[in-house]
């Protein structure tokens, strides 16, 4: 199956939203939906890492995906559904929910407690969810930092592409650039890889990536597009120095504990999407003022403009 909507351009992947008492804040989609438009950001990957996934009920997720469907209807906001989870009955319920309300596409990243010790039972698990959606595009989630799944993508896209008729591609969560360029070439070079280490966006633009999926997306959207932008071009000076500047702001986000800092810089750009759910932390009022300093004289403010 050939995805028509490939993951191609930048797509974010929102946080899920929660009021003050740790319920699910689902008033918020809307805002962030509109957010994410006015920043030129036109697809939205909802229920990965970012959105905190294994910290929901399957019910919170559920109602999650109704809520960004609904939002996204109508206006040029693509919404792929991450279904990923420990449990494969819980995967396929949410896949099989993202084919009914007609998402964009399903991803699932591999089940991280008992996990997948082969690439063949890898390609298992994620051909029993695919199966679940099968008018779909599919991708697979590599994050091997969060799943503790070390396989070789690019082995799992060419057994993949054989077995799972709707396999569309896959998005690329790590650092091992050689590991990429395998995966571009998998299964002749048909399948779609989204990049989604925005800290090496531009590596990957060299090697010939068409998509990234990424956190920072939500909030620093026009540093990326003046990169995108300054790289098709060839003004690789202008593309190094908004790369940099994503180096900059993603470590000093990360000093403060990055799930918390994200949330708390969404809120200072009026879009509230609470505190994170435990066991990630949340800033203090007085940390966030500390981050809004630091952000401040980082110029970060100026750079979203």
């Amino acid at each position: 199956m050939k995805t028509t909507t490939p993951l191609h351009g930048l797509i974010a992947a929102p946080h899920s939203p929660f009021a003050a008492d740790g319920l699910l804040n689902l008033a918020i989609v809307e805002k962030q939906a509109a957010h994410l438009l006015a920043n030129g950001v036109t697809a939205a990957f909802i229920g990965g890492t970012t959105g905190e996934t294994h910290s929901l009920a399957l019910d919170e997720r559920r109602a999650l995906t109704q809520r960004w469907i609904e939002v996204a209807r109508g206006t040029p906001l693509k919404v792929i559904v991450h279904a990923g989870s420990n449990c494969l009955a819980d995967a396929r319920t949410l896949a099989a929910q993202a084919q009914q309300l007609k998402a964009t596409a399903v991803a699932a990243m591999a089940p991280s407690y008992f996990k997948p010790r082969s690439v063949e039972a890898l390609v298992d698990c994620m051909a029993e969810i695919a199966s679940a959606a099968p008018a779909v595009p599919f991708y697979y989630y590599e994050i091997p930092s969060f799943t503790g799944v070390a396989l070789p993508p690019s082995e799992f896209l060419e057994n993949g592409a054989r077995r799972i008729p709707n396999l569309a591609g896959l998005k690329f969560t790590s650092n091992n650039l050689m590991e990429y360029q395998l995966c571009l070439r998998a299964a002749g070079g048909t399948l779609d890889v989204a990049f989604g280490y925005d800290e090496m966006l531009l590596a990957a633009l060299a090697m010939g990536a068409r998509g990234a999926v990424g956190s920072t997306y939500n909030f620093a959207a026009p540093i990326y597009r003046r990169l995108i932008a300054a790289f098709e071009r060839g003004d690789l000076d202008t593309a190094r120095r908004e790369q940099f500047r994503s180096v900059q702001m993603i470590q000093l986000l990360v000093n403060y504990g990055f799930m918390g800092a994200a949330k708390a810089v969404m809120k200072m750009l009026g879009v509230d999407v609470g505190p994170a759910r435990l066991p990630n932390g949340s800033l203090t009022a007085e940390q966030a003022g500390k981050l809004r300093s630091d952000l401040e004289k980082l110029g970060f403010f100026g750079w979203i403009k």
